[in-house]
């Protein structure tokens, strides 16, 4: 099966929106794209025609992606699917052979590297292969925020009442939105990405474009089909009453602390809805900092 961009971009569709093939009339591509972010500063339609771009380039990536659920691809499957993409291949296989999994050395096989990692985790590197490749443009920034959150999140699921394998995918996927923004305007994105703390950005990207990037990072998690599970952490970052919003603003406070000189920690407990207190961020931040320059190695292969 081949996926062409169109396939993409319509993945991204709210779900009030009609599917343009029961239609007499085709809706534009624009017309499908403004209805997704409706009001904000940008033309929404600019932004994610980058992601049709990329779709071509990486088609294997964009067949990933459009997967809506596990069951629609065994291990083997995937595996075969998988391989006719050599930079996700390899990402794949040194992941499931870092330590995350305690199998260092000894996933030598596509499908056992799949297994390994689980199809979540496949389809997480595949939209972040889509939407921010390592090609020099993004935030220098980038990779490392990615990476701290990821490792935040899994740190923090149990405490929130989350998987850890979701919230890790969680993690991985936030800055999604930073990177077609990035790509849409980069000239400015350099500006706001001089702001170095996470809700520092989020304001100057309000101001700027009329949405914040984990905004357009939900509206694409969530038109693509991902669990609710994973989505709703970013979806809810911005309740204060959020438990699950709660995890992804206290992975972003454990990432500041961690990556950002200077900066002013923020009460956990306000941020977690009181799941966590200040005597459970050490640890967190220790594991964080202590594996996040593995796990980016394994996603820059």
């Amino acid at each position: 099966m081949t996926v062409q961009p169109w396939d993409v971009l319509e993945a991204l569709l709210p779900d009030d929106v009609a599917d343009p093939a029961e239609e007499d009339a085709e809706p534009t591509e624009a017309e499908l794209a403004a209805a997704l972010l409706p009001g904000v500063a940008f033309d929404v339609h600019e932004v994610l025609s980058h992601i049709d771009e990329l779709a071509a380039q990486r088609p294997v990536a964009a067949q990933i992606v459009a997967l809506t659920h596990a069951d629609d691809a065994g291990a083997r499957e995937l595996s075969r699917l998988l391989a006719a993409d050599a930079a996700l291949t390899g990402r794949v296989l040194k992941l499931a052979n870092s330590a995350f999994y305690g199998l260092s050395g000894r996933v030598s096989s596509l499908q056992f590297a799949v297994t390994v990692v689980g199809f979540a985790t496949v389809r997480s590197m595949a939209s972040v292969a889509l939407t921010g490749p390592d090609d020099g443009t993004l935030p220098a920034d980038h990779w490392v925020t990615t990476t701290h959150l990821a490792l935040a999140c899994e740190a923090l699921a149990p405490r929130m009442g989350a998987r850890a394998q979701d919230a890790m995918c969680t993690g991985l996927l936030a800055q999604l939105g930073a990177a077609l923004l990035t790509h849409h305007d980069p000239a400015g994105y350099a500006e706001v990405a001089l702001h170095p703390s996470a809700a520092a950005r989020r304001a100057a990207e309000v101001q700027r474009y009329g949405v914040h990037a984990v905004q357009l990072t939900s509206a694409a998690m969530r038109h693509w089909g991902f669990p609710p599970a994973m989505v709703r952490p970013v979806s809810e970052l911005d309740d204060p009453d959020s438990v699950a919003g709660g995890m992804l603003r206290a992975a972003f406070e454990i990432t500041d602390r961690a990556t950002v000189p200077g900066y002013l920690p923020q009460p956990i407990g306000r941020l977690s809805c009181d799941r966590l207190r200040d005597a459970d961020v050490p640890p967190v931040l220790l594991k964080v900092r202590t594996e996040a320059a593995e796990l980016r190695r394994a996603l820059l292969v």
